[in-house]
């Protein structure tokens, strides 16, 4: 299946703006043991990625898929990618939230555009592009006007800055094992592997005490944020991004907390105040600039010999920051009192 950089674009777009146009959703699981409903709904996801996987296994290729496994230095990669993209960035948010108000926590996370374009060509050994780089910087400032900022106290920024981390490492990881696996088998393993971990962080934080079986609300909640933000977010910003490249679509993550906004300003029936609105202008200026962009090198995407099963222990892997990435993978924490604040993007349901 051969990707236009106009669908990767789409794709991407549309990624963000399911998780973006959902955040209100996740207010119906917030009673729940955020770790553990985590841990569930990327058990849900596994399956049924792992089931696409086995019955479609070229979607989001450009050429003949792989067989066989991951090699032992992509499972490396890919429990790295589960631990600090999916597992850690949850764990910080939960960290995060009583220190620091949900508006700053997801200004914080609305920096990684501007930490992609910045990392994304240096792990290449190249210099970033200063125009990629201002538009990236324009996006975030557009995410601040649609945000808002808040107060946090040393460990709320603290928690905030590793919750900016696990969204950057998310992109970066998953670059390096995009080209060969692709982006159905990326999700899969990733949601995987995360599972475990999310469990071990939930009997860390006392869970287990608090554990009971969720409402039939909870569970549809759950049901719905393992099929549509993460199967179909997930294989949708993976694609994308493995076809634009890391820094040129991570501006895209702009799009999320306009999703948001619109989205409860359609829900609450009166338009959005003066200053998100700005903000939305902003991040439109920023992506236009970024994504008019034409002369980055595109992701070198391995052709159909690449793609022949490789020795067990010698499998290349591709740089990080030399292929696109979702960091589709997000979610939003709502705020419980004003508009829904997006402090992620589509890995955290409830916080």
């Amino acid at each position: 299946m051969k990707i236009s950089n106009t669908g990767a674009v789409l794709l991407c777009a549309a990624g963000m703006t399911i998780v973006g146009s959902s955040v209100s959703i996740s207010q119906l699981v917030l009673d729940f043991p955020a770790l553990t409903g985590q841990a569930a709904r990327y058990a849900l996801a596994a399956v049924v990625l792992l089931a696409i996987a086995r019955r479609w296994p070229g979607l989001g290729l450009d050429t003949v898929p792989t067989t066989g496994r991951p090699t032992r230095r992509e499972w490396v990669i890919l429990t790295a990618l589960a631990a600090t993209g999916l597992a850690a960035f949850n764990a910080f948010i939960l960290v995060a939230l009583p220190h620091a108000e949900p508006a700053l926590v997801g200004t914080f996370i609305g920096a990684a555009p501007l930490g992609l374009a910045l990392l994304g060509p240096l792990l290449r050994g190249r210099r970033p592009t200063v125009r990629l780089l201002g538009a990236a910087g324009i996006v975030v400032a557009g995410t601040v006007l649609v945000q808002g900022t808040g107060r946090a106290d040393g460990i709320g920024v603290l928690a905030s800055v590793g919750a900016l981390g696990g969204e950057i490492a998310f992109s970066l990881l998953a670059a390096a094992v995009l080209p060969r696996l692709g982006p159905v088998r990326v999700a899969a393993y990733s949601c995987s592997l995360a599972v475990p971990l999310l469990l071990a962080g939930a009997l860390v934080a006392g869970e287990a005490t608090r554990w009971r079986l969720p409402t039939g609300v909870e569970a549809a909640t759950y049901g719905y944020l393992a099929a549509l933000m993460t199967v179909v977010a997930f294989v949708a910003w993976f694609t994308g991004l493995r076809r634009l490249g890391v820094e040129r679509a991570g501006i895209l993550v702009g799009l999320m907390p306009v999703a948001t906004l619109v989205t409860a300003a359609v829900q609450d029936g009166r338009p959005p105040a003066l200053g998100p609105s700005a903000g939305v202008l902003v991040v439109a200026l920023g992506l236009a600039l970024g994504l008019s962009i034409t002369h980055l090198d595109q992701p070198a995407l391995p052709d159909a010999d690449s793609q022949a099963v490789p020795a067990p222990d010698s499998q290349a892997v591709a740089d990080p920051g030399s292929q696109p990435v979702p960091n589709a993978s997000s979610q939003a924490v709502p705020d419980a009192v004003a508009e829904p604040v997006v402090v992620s993007t589509a890995r955290t349901a409830s916080a």
